[in-house]
């Protein structure tokens, strides 16, 4: 399902800060040598991610789904002089990829790349994250937010990406479709959790913020 005309998808891009050189290269890269390419941030929602970071500063960034990269340093322009990036990714085809990029950017030696199973590896990372992305495997979605919300104190932002899941959320559920079954149990929660005050923004496929009281 498309939100936007085509045109009007355009328009915004063309009337939002323009897209950085290397995340045009990489972007680039990903569609010719990366299965499913439609899976990295984009342009407009690369930009979302670049000011909500700046906009918060943080000093600790967790990403859990770096797939090739970008979202990574979209959120990493936003990181304070001596801020850190931990990001996690299952896919360690990726890995050489990611860190040619990251190294290409100014934030190298900021963005710490973390390969495996994120509920496995998030208990172990030492910090306590300012800034939190999810756009990993959708079924895990609530175990990574439990995760992450560990690592967050009051203020903290968690972000969640594919909410709208191309529409497939105001839609008949089918039997087997598992991944819009578990963001439609998400999303209630994130609504109706406590501990979180949160709203639904329509950016590309649906991007949720929820602050952390």
């Amino acid at each position: 399902m498309h939100f936007l005309a085509p045109i009007l998808e355009t328009y915004i891009a063309e009337n939002s800060q323009q897209e950085p050189v290397l995340l045009t290269a990489l972007t680039r890269e990903t569609h010719l040598k990366v299965v499913h390419p439609r899976m990295i941030t984009g342009h407009h929602q690369g930009r979302v991610l670049s000011l909500l970071s700046k906009i918060i500063a943080p000093k600790r960034i967790l990403e859990i789904g770096t797939y090739t990269g970008y979202s990574a340093i979209c959120l990493a322009e936003g990181l304070r002089k001596n801020g850190k990036l931990h990001t996690i990714d299952i896919n360690e085809e990726l890995y050489d990829l990611q860190r040619r990029y990251f190294n290409k950017s100014s934030f190298g030696q900021q963005i710490i790349q973390h390969t495996g199973d994120a509920i496995q590896i998030i208990p172990d990372l030492n910090e306590v994250f300012d800034l939190v992305f999810i756009d990993a495997e959708k079924t895990q979605y609530d175990d990574y937010f439990e995760a992450a919300i560990k690592k967050c104190v009051s203020g903290s932002i968690i972000l969640s990406d594919n909410v709208l899941w191309s529409g497939k959320v105001v839609e008949p559920v089918k039997k087997n479709d598992k991944a819009t079954a578990a963001l439609l149990a998400y999303n209630k929660k994130l609504n109706t959790d406590a501990r979180v005050e949160t709203v639904v923004l329509p950016v590309r496929d649906g991007l949720t913020l929820s602050r952390v009281l």
